[in-house]
């Protein structure tokens, strides 16, 4: 800016202390703990999300709702990837979390309404109620020293308890306000999502508006993802992944870190529960069964637990998959669900994405050299 003009530019407006945080943050959205770099890598990530942004116009409602269905898991996986690929702790816990703010969203919206774009906060709320319940559970887990294989039984096992719960809630006594839960049939009856505007609300059925909100809010969460996974906090957590007794030699409270991490990844999975239940106006208490406990750890593992990036891409291609095999023969999908997943762990162990990507890398340096 010339030391004469009369008016500022809006990036001078900005303090210098805080343009210096908002580049580092930004910088971090390459790192250590994701793959992807350079100019090449973005404008891929720019195309696909143009292209994304593009499919609703040359496809018809159903696929979109569809594809926005796919657009509903990433959540959940992505906090999975978060716990047990970053910081090291398996859990069967997210379903429980995903359920919790799925009832959570229907109770409020039935009691209270959509109007005034309530839906939005009732999701708010759900999410947090998620996170606090994550918070509760993550605290006697992980301050009471449990650690390896049992964080997995003792999620497992309050899925299960919640799932068994909600379903021997059918009676008509089982309500809160006018909202049934219904046991075994789930609750059904509550609205989408809903965006206030000038002569009525705007509902976001599962179709082309919801679509483009659901893609708009896994682009901001990967991204986001990124720039945590690659700060001094993501390393942090890939230090306890790696060796738990000497990041607690190193001065780190192992116990708070992986709290934070189990707290994200609840969050995250009440995130897609909310989603889930907007999208298609119900929940059941099937949707935290053991079948569903265990399919992100397939999707997480398929892709690369290890990396943010590998998630996202294996959990839609597997939700493809499994989708399809689901049409075409729907006894064997489960079967064959298991036992990619048994090939993953024997031959691709860091999954099929995350190896694939390490062994392009590998590739593209030897020939650089």
């Amino acid at each position: 800016m010339s030391a004469g003009s009369g008016h500022e530019s809006l990036v001078d407006r900005v303090p210098l202390a805080q343009r210096s945080r908002l580049a580092r943050w930004f910088s971090r959205l390459e790192g250590p703990q994701t793959i992807g770099h350079g100019a090449g890598f973005w404008a891929l990530f720019v195309l696909v999300v143009v292209a994304a942004c593009a499919y609703p116009l040359f496809a018809d409602g159903w696929t979109v709702g569809n594809a926005a269905y796919f657009l509903v898991w990433t959540f959940m996986a992505m906090g999975l990837s978060v716990i047990w690929g970053y910081a090291g702790a398996l859990s069967f816990g997210q379903t429980a979390f995903f359920g919790l703010a799925g009832y959570a969203y229907g109770v409020l919206t039935i009691n209270i309404g959509e109007a005034y774009g309530f839906t939005f906060l009732a999701l708010v709320i759900a999410v947090a109620l998620a996170a606090l319940f994550a918070a509760v559970l993550g605290y006697f887990m992980f301050y009471g020293r449990i650690r390896g294989v049992f964080i997995g039984i003792v999620t497992l096992s309050v899925t299960l308890v919640f799932e068994t719960f909600m379903a021997q809630t059918a009676g008509p006594q089982w309500a809160i306000g006018t909202a049934r839960l219904n046991g075994f049939n789930g609750m059904t009856g509550m609205p989408p999502l809903t965006v206030p505007w000038f002569g009525g609300d705007i509902a976001l059925w599962a179709d082309r508006p919801l679509y483009y909100v659901l893609l708009a809010l896994t682009v901001i969460v990967y991204l986001a993802l990124r720039m945590l996974l690659n700060s001094p906090f993501g390393n942090v957590l890939v230090a306890i992944r790696e060796n738990p007794e000497r990041t607690e030699m190193l001065g780190y409270d192992v116990r708070l870190y992986q709290l934070l991490a189990f707290v994200i990844g609840g969050g995250l999975a009440g995130l897609s529960g909310v989603l889930y239940t907007a999208w298609g106006q119900y929940i059941t208490p099937n949707s935290m069964g053991l079948t569903a406990a265990a399919l992100p750890v397939v999707w997480v593992a398929v892709g690369g637990r290890r990396d943010i990036t590998a998630t996202l891409i294996g959990t839609l291609l597997v939700l493809s998959i499994f989708q399809t095999l689901t049409i075409y023969g729907s006894q064997y999908a489960l079967v064959a669900m298991g036992a990619l997943l048994v090939l993953i762990v024997l031959l691709a162990p860091d999954g099929i994405v995350l190896s694939a990507a390490n062994l392009l890398g590998r590739l593209t340096r030897r020939r650089r050299a």
